[in-house]
């Protein structure tokens, strides 16, 4: 019998994510953060956008805000090195359907 550690990044009573490194774990949970920092900013806008919009919007800004960052910073497009996007092996998805029960 082996023994694995994991790691469970858990919003509002609801887990969202489990990884097998605690860096990894820590990076989703900022990335998460991040989004929820962007959707407060985003209620705001002076464009109508739905909850659900808002919510994958600022979502998809936090993944990529390296890219983001360097295109405000002026650069004509993203890094290449960080708009390579992988998704790391280490990572087991959470199924959506037990995220919305929760909620």
């Amino acid at each position: 019998m082996a023994v694995v550690v994991k790691y469970v990044v858990e919003r509002n009573g609801v887990e969202r994510m489990t990884f097998t490194t605690k860096k990894e774990a820590d990076a989703y949970d900022k990335m998460l953060d991040i989004a929820e920092s962007l959707e407060l900013m985003l209620e705001k806008v002076d464009v109508p956008l739905s909850e659900q919009q808002i919510e994958s919007l600022a979502l998809e800004i936090a993944k990529s805000k390296d890219d983001f960052m360097s295109v405000l910073k002026g650069a004509k497009e993203p890094t290449k090195a960080a708009s390579k996007n992988k998704k790391s092996d280490n990572v087991a998805s959470i199924d959506d359907n037990n995220a919305k029960q929760a909620s």
